[in-house]
């Protein structure tokens, strides 16, 4: 006696070696023996042989049409015997035979949008209704799979349907992985044997390398644009004195979010006071408003050759920026100091409106304000009062070498930059946003020049005064620190005072940027709060002791504010390849970094290069260039010349906080096509 029966959603036969009222022996036809409940066993069979019925019942089950069965199934329960009678009968009274049955049921069970099962052998036919929708459905699905499949063969010939070039940083970054878009791209992929990101690339879904990588940046960072709802420009509501100062900035022709100024009063009194003016946004920007939310989203300004998104809508910034000629709304730190030795002997923060006499632009300046030129001051004891700004910037200069002494004797050794700085000018005659074919240039400016190391260690000098304070005041700051610094020990924001090792200071607290960053707005709101209120300040400061809003915004700016040095990075990368090409350079001269890794001489390129495996660091050598790959922004390079024969060991730079160079490296796209998903680790360079 054999029997067929149902086992895990399958259909198997086999011969009954012994049988009770709840179960049965069965050997397979593979010799295999199993144990089959007797609620599961649903034909019992003499002839023909297990395996032969089966198939005999699979080749009929193909004949049996789905919708002239549902038309003959009853509207009551029925068994697959019943249906198979009724169908393949003509008299009602005779029995199907047992391949009908066989067949019937190997129909009804495939079938569920025509069927339902309602117990052992038994099913019920669908509702009309419902049966419509479902057979809707299907031919739904079949349409897709057919488009699916075009679309696939389009990607494999090297032609990108409209569709899939719309959804293309979706497919690529944040993939829906039901999308027919996404599955076409991963069915091409696999049929051709390519990585997705070169499948696109040959089908011309990418016809600007820079316009991916923007694009991408958008996609990820900003997926609802990137302009400012119409929003006016809050007014400063308090009245504020005026102080009597002439203030002047340093900065780059192109900064437009002029934050800070420097005054100096007293020079040649013996007793100095340096004032620090801070751009005073907080005044106006409350917390929770309407400006505040746009802050708050973006958390910092993104910066990039040529271009930038600005933190704070246009209208904002030029309200506050501490524009030459107007008297300023500004949270004033002044220090008081012996001209001679300069010994700081107090200090107090106001907030006032403050006259900018003049916008200083080091890159126009730095030529005429050279180390020269204040060595030449301290030498003649007389600067040159015949060139604007020369006595008080002398005193800074000098006052800004002192401090950075002072702060070098805590860290423990000397700060030690050696490398230049890079400046990107982009040749665009129609301004606007680039699109990354526009002529680059790429100059250097040595790190630490004079005017750089005045602003820098006011700043250092605010920023720690001013983080010193608000704990005095018993009010929270988001605050950098650094608990050493040994290796690996990173850079931290929190809201308490600790000591940050990198700079030499007791504590830090980014206070001297509030047009440019988020937590600088944040600190400036808490200091408004202490020079309004002083010892009750934590009673009424915007953020409490603890308060958990403070920690959510450290948190959101460390991943946005990494996300946006990821950016830069790489898209400065981008710029130095394409001024590779532009230029036809071929070779360059580089040092040896680590592993297989050289830094090129005179640009701000890291690359791999085929033998500088086991160089000593800081050795000289020469390379070719290889190809050059916009979209990966990867390019390879072989050792053909060592340029020294015995180098000394270079000395690692330090990292002064939030200006270390940011060296990207090629960006990795990859698929995982067992488990098909489309993702691009961006590099994140630590803050």
């Amino acid at each position: 006696m054999h029997t067929l029966f149902e086992e895990a959603g399958k259909f198997l036969a086999g011969r009954i070696l012994s049988e009770t009222d709840a179960s049965m022996q069965v050997e397979l036809d593979s010799g295999k023996r199993v144990k089959v409940k007797a609620a599961n066993a649903l034909l019992k069979f003499e002839k023909p042989a297990p395996a032969e019925l089966l198939s005999r019942g699979q080749l009929l089950s193909l004949e049996i049409d789905l919708d002239l069965a549902w038309e003959f199934a009853s509207d009551e329960e029925f068994s697959f015997a019943d249906l198979a009678r009724d169908y393949f009968s003509a008299d009602p009274s005779q029995a199907a035979s047992l391949e009908q049955q066989a067949a019937a049921l190997f129909r009804l069970f495939e079938a569920p949008h025509y069927f339902r099962r309602a117990g052992k052998g038994r099913f019920k036919k669908a509702p009309a209704e419902i049966l419509q929708l479902a057979l809707a459905g299907i031919e739904k699905k079949k349409i897709l799979a057919a488009q699916i499949s075009a679309w696939a063969e389009e990607l494999a010939q090297g032609q990108c349907p409209v569709p899939v070039r719309e959804q293309l940083y979706k497919i690529l970054f944040k993939p829906d992985k039901n999308s027919a878009e996404y599955k076409a791209v991963v069915e091409a992929a696999r049929a051709s044997h390519l990585q997705p990101l070169d499948l696109l690339q040959r089908a011309g879904a990418i016809t600007s390398a820079y316009q991916f990588h923007w694009k991408r940046f958008l996609f990820e960072n900003f997926p609802k644009g990137t302009a400012f709802p119409a929003l006016q420009a809050p007014v400063a509501k308090e009245e504020l004195p005026l102080a009597d100062v002439r203030a002047f900035s340093i900065d780059d022709s192109s900064t437009t979010e002029i934050d800070d100024a420097l005054s100096v009063q007293g020079l040649g009194s013996g007793t100095v006071t340096l004032g620090i003016h801070i751009a005073a946004p907080g005044l106006a920007v409350l917390p929770g408003s309407a400006i505040d939310l746009l802050g708050r989203a973006r958390l910092s300004t993104v910066y990039m050759p040529g271009y930038k998104l600005t933190m704070l809508p246009d209208e904002v910034v030029q309200s506050y920026t501490l524009q030459e000629g107007r008297n300023c709304p500004a949270l004033s730190l002044y220090v008081t100091l012996d001209e001679s030795t300069l010994a700081i002997s107090q200090s107090v923060t106001r907030l006032e409106m403050v006259p900018i006499a003049s916008n200083l632009r080091h890159d126009k300046l730095d030529t005429v304000f050279t180390e020269a030129f204040f060595e030449d001051a301290v030498a003649t004891g007389a600067p040159a009062a015949d060139i604007a700004w020369g006595q008080e910037l002398s005193f800074l200069h000098r006052l800004a070498k002192t401090l950075k002494a002072q702060r070098e004797v805590v860290r423990g050794k000397p700060e030690n930059f050696n490398r230049p700085d890079y400046n990107f000018k982009l040749d665009k005659p129609g301004g606007g946003e680039p699109q990354g074919d526009e002529t680059v240039n790429i100059s250097t400016r040595q790190r630490g020049a004079p005017l750089d190391l005045i602003v820098a260690e006011a700043m250092i000098l605010a920023n720690s005064t001013w983080g010193e304070w608000l704990a005095e005041h018993g009010v929270p700051g988001i605050y950098r620190s650094q608990a050493s610094m040994a290796p690996g020990v990173k850079v931290r924001m929190g809201t308490r005072a600790l000591p940050h090792a990198g700079l030499g200071v007791k504590s830090y607290a980014w206070s001297t940027s509030p047009l440019r960053r988020y937590v600088d707005l944040v600190n400036q709101w808490q200091l408004i709060a202490c020079v309004r209120n002083g010892r009750t300040a934590a009673l009424v400061a915007p953020f409490k002791p603890k308060d958990t809003d403070l920690f959510a915004i450290i948190s959101s700016f460390d991943a946005a504010y990494s996300a946006y040095n990821g950016f830069q990075a790489g898209i400065e990368r981008y710029w130095t390849l394409k001024y590779l090409q532009q230029n036809g350079i071929s070779e360059l001269t580089a040092t040896a970094f680590k592993d297989n890794l050289v830094r090129a001489d005179e640009l701000p390129l890291v690359l791999p290069a085929a033998g500088a495996q086991g160089l000593p660091r800081g050795a000289r050598v020469r390379v070719r260039l290889g190809e050059i790959d916009q979209i990966t922004l990867d390019v390879h390079s072989t050792v053909i010349e060592r340029l020294d024969a015995e180098p000394e060991d270079a000395e690692l730079e330090d990292e002064l906080d939030g200006g270390e160079e940011l060296a990207a490296g090629p960006i990795s796209i990859a698929v995982d096509m067992s488990e098909p998903g489309l993702e691009a680790p961006g590099d994140a360079p630590a803050a």
